[in-house]
């Protein structure tokens, strides 16, 4: 009888504790959420350099009433610059970007203007170059955007020294330096640099190329010495294509879109 007692009861506490762990609560482990859409939108400053030419159709005139002298002949030159800058984007209707921008161009895009006239030449440089305009652009990928711009540009020429084109010395005629505004036309790509394994969060490269035309000039040739020529104008209009590759810090790249999950 004790046996048949002790043989129910140990039956009861095995049945009571499977009943138990039956019973007791399961958790299930929330999945990760997925990661957040970076942001475009905000401030950014970026530097670099490139490369570029310049073309100009030129010609000779009289400084009093600028009569032609001479017929259009088209001088130009190249060179190297680097540029720093800064703007602001808007990313939107999800893979959209605009943005305002600004920068400066400092170099030497070095080239020729002539007197074909009295067969003289002299180097001028495109010295330094500004824009301001804007852009707009579609992300291919969430980190890489390709845009088109657009804007104002002003730049700043050298003054020149007249030489002989026969003896190389200079004849006593130059030019001041110069001040040109116009508007420019460009696009370009933007990526990030996480790329290859590295983990560079909020840093960007863009490569971009442009076009500028600028306003046409008559530079006054100016008498050094009794042997110059005076009243005499070089009209000069000028056309730049450059291209450039420039390292970007964006400030608020790990700032969400909207987190997804």
């Amino acid at each position: 009888m004790k046996k048949l007692v002790l043989a129910l009861t140990a039956l009861a506490a095995f049945t009571g504790s499977a009943m138990a762990a039956d019973m007791a609560p399961r958790y299930t482990k929330a999945p990760p959420p997925m990661p957040v859409a970076p942001s475009w939108t905000g401030f950014y400053i970026f530097g670099g350099g490139g490369g570029g030419l310049w073309a100009a159709d030129q010609h000779v005139q009289t400084t009093a009433g600028a009569l032609p002298l001479s017929i259009d002949q088209r001088q130009g030159g190249s060179g190297w610059f680097g540029t720093v800058g800064a703007g602001y984007d808007w990313q939107f209707n999800g893979s959209w970007v605009a943005g305002i921008f600004a920068d400066g161009q400092f170099g030497s895009l070095k080239g020729t203007i002539q007197d074909p006239t009295v067969g003289w030449t002299a180097t001028a440089k495109m010295q330094d170059a500004w824009a301001a305009g804007a852009r707009v652009g579609y992300l291919v990928a969430p980190n890489v955007l390709s845009y088109v711009n657009g804007g104002y540009s002003g730049s700043h020429w050298s003054g020149t020294t007249f030489l002989s084109t026969i003896s190389g010395f200079p004849v006593g005629d130059h030019t001041n330096s110069f001040n040109r505004n116009g508007w420019f036309i460009g696009g370009g790509v933007e990526n990030n640099l996480n790329i290859f394994g590295i983990t560079a969060p909020g840093w960007f490269m863009k490569t971009e190329y442009r076009s500028a035309f600028y306003n046409a000039k008559s530079v006054n040739e100016l008498a050094d010495g009794t042997n110059a020529l005076v009243g005499r104008d070089i009209r000069f209009n000028t056309w730049t294509q450059t291209i450039s590759t420039s390292l970007v810090y964006r400030f608020n790249w790990s700032g969400p879109v909207v987190a997804k999950y």
